[in-house]
């Protein structure tokens, strides 16, 4: 009936306008990329000797000398926290497609950053051959020419940078952290006491896993970083003389 058509053709009329209300948003959020975790949720972090016996252990001062969320952004770190039990992972798979990713959080943050290649690994015992050498291998001071993406999957360890004053800085990553270490940042690895962490590698185009060991100072990725996060500007070093 006409009544009927008039009725369909209001319908039809009003999700076209909902539909034009709600694109925007959609796009909006599209566009956004993913926030960062707050700082209440960042890993737990502290300054640790120079010199340690066992590099497993948490190595902490005494007294313990805690490093804020804060601290470490001031050196270029970036934090996410995903849920990474919600979703299945190969205990070892080189390469990963990072096309396969289905937890949201993980496609998101492959999008916005460009994440293009990724592999799996697991790094135990019974999963890594000649494993006590690559353990001790991974706890070498050094660098690398691109940014370090590491999204942990399952198992526990450290990554250890250097601050400002050149400290060392332990973090204690776990399952769901996805932390990324700049270009030219000196830091190590090492897995903690429970000796297992599953984890995931992120790379830009193809990867490039060369460590180049301290000292690097005329690298170029190591200036960069001295350059982006090292020299205080004339700023910073103004409002360090006014708060003195």
């Amino acid at each position: 009936t006409v009544e009927s058509r008039l009725i369909d053709v209001r319908h039809s009329l009003d999700r076209r306008k909902n539909n034009m209300v709600e694109l925007p948003e959609a796009k909006k959020a599209k566009m956004e990329p993913l926030e960062q975790a707050p700082d209440e949720d960042w890993p737990e972090a502290w300054i640790m000797p120079d010199e340690v016996v066992h590099q497993k252990k948490p190595n902490k001062l005494e007294p313990n000398a805690p490093v804020s969320a804060a601290d470490m952004k001031d050196i270029g770190i970036c934090y996410w926290k995903l849920d990474a039990e919600a979703y299945n992972y190969p205990a070892l798979s080189v390469p990963w497609d990072p096309t396969d990713a289905v937890d949201p959080k993980l496609v998101q943050l492959r999008d916005d950053r460009g994440y293009s290649y990724a592999d799996i690994i697991t790094v135990h015992p019974d999963k890594l051959p000649q494993y006590d050498e690559k353990v001790k291998a991974f706890f070498e001071e050094h660098i690398h020419d691109a940014e370090e993406i590491r999204y942990i999957l399952g198992g526990s360890g450290f990554f250890d940078v250097r601050n400002k004053k050149d400290q060392w800085v332990r973090i204690h990553i776990k399952a769901g952290d996805l932390m990324t270490l700049p270009e030219g940042i000196y830091h190590r690895f090492t897995v903690d006491e429970t000796d297992m962490i599953h984890a995931m590698r992120l790379f830009i185009g193809q990867p490039v896993w060369t460590p180049f060991n301290r000292p690097c100072e005329e690298h170029a990725s190591r200036k960069k970083y001295v350059s982006d996060y090292l020299v205080v500007s004339d700023d910073e070093e103004l409002k360090k003389k006014e708060e003195s």
